[in-house]
């Protein structure tokens, strides 16, 4: 599902020069599968009653080909902005009812498998990353038509056929079980729930960092005198990072220092931010520090919304509510920093941005690391 994203952010430049798009247009353009992750996350709790889980995570993996089709054709740019807000759909239905299907089929072994999940995702969308310039530099050489549209599709779309057949296969002979009444009233009280709030918050700060940071990262190098190629190079090394963060979140979950794990790492990723300010030359030393802390608080994020329910049924209803406040939060941030930056022609005031994203989601972490239960008493 990741590289449908992932693979974007390096062809900015490309798809930019080809489109007449501006960076604030190109912003809004990364911000797209967020604002419709916002919009369409709160429907996924019902349509997983009504329909069963199973079968609509398999839609949404249908529909997500789909949508990775339509962005690539080539003609009017009106293609590549309906391709990507169906690409948000399908991946608003998915991403919430991963942390669901977890929690179901892997009730005591949350923390591993959403380690496994995050970091099969951060691990293909780091090789989207760092193939979809070569892949459409090849491209352009091989049709002589845009390149971009080339690699979007085979860099976003090769996995999903694979991945639909593998669903497939995984869910033959389940039979869902029906939703226990009141399990509707969850969808509506945890909007009240305060445990869920907190939840909301850090999935939102966390999300903004990291979409900023993918989607603007390859623009940053290219601005220090690094090639294009280089460039998605660099964020493909922030998603390997990513990745070995997201696989280290069950070790540094267990024990007692647990709770405060949600607050320490955004003060690790400030680190690196704090370098990418003051010495931007060395943006690679920086890119390693901020990928392990990004990919780790994916992972934290992800388990918070598995283990802050009582069962699968709570956790479809806390990862809609907190996918839905959390990604409208999200979506702000590339087009905030992109504004930012065609307003000054700088990056200064776009990273500090960054540096309050991180502050307010440490704050947020203190309260996520406590362990309550939504909806119950608190």
């Amino acid at each position: 599902m990741r590289p449908t994203i992932t693979s974007v952010g390096p062809l900015l430049e490309q798809i930019g020069a080809d489109t007449g798009l501006g960076p604030s247009a190109l912003g809004l353009l990364a911000s797209i599968p967020l604002a419709t992750w916002a919009l369409v996350s709160p429907f996924a709790s019902g349509m997983s009653q009504r329909f069963g889980m199973s079968r609509v995570v398999l839609w949404s993996l249908a529909l997500l080909t789909v949508g990775t089709v339509v962005r690539s054709v080539p003609g009017p740019t009106v293609s590549l902005w309906i391709g990507t807000a169906v690409i948000g759909v399908a991946l608003a239905i998915a991403n919430v009812l991963m942390p669901a299907v977890i929690k179901r089929e892997f009730p005591s072994r949350v923390p591993m498998m959403m380690a496994v999940y995050t970091a099969l995702l951060g691990g293909a969308g780091a090789v989207a990353s760092g193939v979809a310039v070569p892949v459409a530099q090849w491209g352009a050489g091989v049709t002589g038509a845009e390149g971009w549209r080339l690699s979007l599709v085979t860099t976003g779309g090769i996995l999903l056929p694979v991945a639909i057949v593998a669903w497939l296969v995984a869910m033959r002979g389940r039979r869902e079980q029906a939703a226990p009444a009141g399990t509707a009233g969850q969808s509506r009280g945890i909007w009240k729930d305060r445990t869920a709030w907190v939840v909301a918050a850090y999935m939102g700060f966390q999300s903004a960092t990291f979409y900023i940071l993918v989607t603007w990262l390859a623009t940053i190098a290219v601005s220090t005198g690094r090639s294009a190629v280089t460039a998605g190079i660099d964020v493909m090394i922030y998603q390997v990072g990513a990745l070995v963060g997201a696989i280290a979140v069950p070790v540094v979950l267990r024990g007692g220092a647990a709770r405060w794990v949600p607050a320490i790492l955004p003060v690790i990723a400030l680190v690196g931010l704090t370098g990418l300010i003051a010495a931007p030359e060395a943006i690679l030393a920086w890119v390693i520090v901020l990928g392990p802390a990004s990919g780790a608080s994916l992972g934290v994020s992800l388990t918070l919304m598995a283990q802050r329910a009582r069962d699968h049924h709570g956790a479809t209803a806390l990862s809609g509510m907190a996918q839905s406040v959390g990604y409208l939060m999200a979506a702000a941030g590339p087009v905030v920093f992109g504004s930012l930056h065609s307003a000054t022609d700088a990056w200064l005031l776009p990273l500090l941005l960054v540096v309050a994203i991180l502050i307010g989601q440490s704050l947020s972490g203190l309260a996520a690391g406590r362990e309550r239960y939504v909806l119950e008493p608190h």
